[in-house]
């Protein structure tokens, strides 16, 4: 049995409705910045060792919301999980990030993937679930997540992190047919690993397209915008204020804005390189917006980082007609290791005290 949730201001600016100030959250607010996350990654051997354990995940999961009054808590996971799953060797180099084993370089491989079983090959991800609701006790909403199947895709096929994505895109230039296979069987994998999620208790789910901005408009029309539409479409999501709501979130991709608003997500995640009120402006109140500040704000003055989160939240205000309504605060991306909590908790305090005003 979980408890009745104390705090939905999350889920509220989700669905639009009035809020008594704005709510934050920060993507990577788990992780190497905070003292006590090293430590727990040192106890646990490896990054991986953390993901794979539920009692961890929970505790790091946790770790952020005992020092700032954040409003939603995020899973602690990986977006590579699901390749992970589907047998191609996920493993990390120190200071090089992940890697495969076995990339997917051809048709005859992609022909060998299937979408894993949930309960069984993804079961630690769904007890972690399961374990951080029991232990938030109703205090926030807890976000599940997955990568987009465009950005898992990049790295099955580039076998890790990459600076120019050349082997996949040539793929898509050279066997289309190939690599929308792949997409979509990746996408019906998303769909299944967000659905078991939320069955675990995931009251909110977000999908990172990471690596959307990289492909040119009539690429990214092909390749990423499609499966991101298959999946707001196709994900059982619940109705009215029992509704799990979904973000689609992407890097690099405020040009697409007006066709993300319309896949039918509930809120559309925006990066720092597009003023927040034209973001609100073009999507018309369609949709709840994230975001958006330059997460390098977080190097400024304490001064600064409350300038800038003022800014951000007057513009998305001027964008939406007066009203802050249908906004939740974040970074434009994720947090980097070396950023200052004490900075941190400046942001979280200026988004709440200048919303409420």
């Amino acid at each position: 049995m979980t408890s009745p949730l104390k705090n939905d201001r999350f889920l509220r600016a989700l669905r639009r409705e009035p809020v008594d100030r704005t709510p934050v959250w920060l993507m990577r607010q788990a992780g190497r910045y905070l003292p006590e996350y090293r430590e727990t990654r040192r106890q646990a051997g490896s990054f991986l060792g953390m993901a794979k354990n539920p009692d961890v995940a929970c505790e790091v999961t946790l770790q952020p919301l005992r020092r700032f009054p954040l409003d939603a808590a995020i899973l602690f996971s990986d977006i590579l999980t699901i390749p992970d799953a589907m047998g191609l060797g996920l493993y990390f180099v120190e200071g090089e990030g992940p890697k495969f084993e076995r990339p997917v370089r051809s048709a005859a491989d992609v022909a060998k993937l299937g979408v894993p079983d949930m309960e069984t090959e993804l079961g630690y991800v769904m007890d972690a679930v399961r374990v951080i609701r029991r232990e938030l006790d109703g205090a926030v909403p807890l976000i599940g997540f997955s990568g987009s199947p465009w950005t898992l895709a990049c790295y099955m096929v580039e076998g890790g992190g990459s600076k120019d994505f050349a082997r996949i895109k040539a793929m898509a230039l050279n066997e289309p047919a190939a690599l929308h296979a792949l997409l979509s069987v990746t996408a019906d994998a998303v769909v299944a690993y967000l659905a078991a999620q939320r069955a675990a208790g995931a009251q909110a789910l977000q999908v990172f397209d990471t690596w959307g901005g990289v492909l040119s408009p009539a690429m990214y029309r092909e390749f990423s915008l499609p499966y991101l539409q298959r999946i707001a479409q196709g994900l059982e999501r619940g109705e009215g204020a029992q509704r799990t709501p979904l973000i689609l979130f992407g890097k690099g991709t405020a040009a697409y804005l007006e066709d993300l608003a319309d896949t039918g997500a509930e809120g559309i995640g925006v990066d720092w390189l597009v003023e927040l009120g034209e973001a609100a402006r073009r999507t018309g109140g369609r949709v709840a917006l994230q975001g958006n500040l330059d997460p390098t704000t977080l190097y400024g003055s304490p001064d600064a980082v409350r300038r800038e989160v003022r800014r951000a939240l007057d513009s998305y205000r001027d964008g939406n007609g007066g009203s802050r309504e249908g906004h939740v605060f974040n970074l434009g991306h994720g947090m980097s290791p070396d950023m200052n909590p004490e900075h941190v908790a400046v942001l979280v305090d200026e988004v709440h005290a200048y919303s409420a005003r």
